[in-house]
């Protein structure tokens, strides 16, 4: 069966985004979890697809334009990503979203369709993001592998990487890897959800 791993930037006090939905503090959205040789397909839920898809596309067409968001220039790994991206199917997490104009894009209802994927043949999937789409697929079990890239920022206050957490699960580290700028990649595989001991 193959495998969903979700990867996520996040900070080192557990925050995807500031309290105002600053992102800045991200100083790229290249591939620092080294998962595009592994994947193809993509995941994504209602919230996150918007912007993932105005970004993306404006690296593909315009890489050395200020990008949304950022207000910068792409980067090399920015580019190479977005080559890979508008290749690579994408599935929409959501109960509302009616269109989505990003190549090879489909939109799914449940997480059943989820899990069908999954036992699909291919390559791994990627659960790009937002919080709410991983934790609704930790609490459905169908998440294997979770991989950080944890930059040395403390925000204080903002989006939460998991929302929603409806059990305890312990993790298995992996890997941890230093990356350039104080960066820390951690790679864990998940165990299935556990209740707390009885006092």
């Amino acid at each position: 069966m193959r495998k969903i791993i979700a990867a996520l930037i996040v900070s080192l006090d557990g925050y995807i985004e500031g309290p105002n939905g600053e992102i800045d503090w991200i100083d790229s959205w290249e591939d620092p979890s080294d998962i595009t040789g592994q994947i193809d397909t993509c995941i994504l839920g209602a919230n996150m697809y918007p912007g993932y898809e105005q970004y993306w596309t404006a690296v593909h067409s315009a890489p050395g334009e200020p990008l949304p968001f950022s207000g910068k220039a792409a980067t090399q790994g920015e580019v190479d990503y977005a080559r890979f991206a508008m290749q690579t199917p994408h599935v929409v997490l959501s109960n509302n979203l009616q269109t989505a104009t990003w190549p090879h894009t489909r939109i799914v209802r449940n997480l059943g369709a989820v899990a069908t994927l999954k036992q699909q043949g291919g390559k791994d999937i990627h659960a790009v993001g937002g919080a709410a789409l991983v934790s609704s697929l930790i609490n459905a079990g169908l998440v294997d592998e979770l991989r950080l890239v944890v930059v040395p920022i403390l925000l204080g206050a903002g989006k939460p990487l998991f929302q929603g957490l409806l059990a305890r699960h312990a993790l298995h580290l992996v890997s941890a890897t230093v990356l350039p700028h104080g960066h820390t990649k951690l790679v864990y595989t998940l165990s299935p959800a556990s209740s707390p001991s009885a006092g």
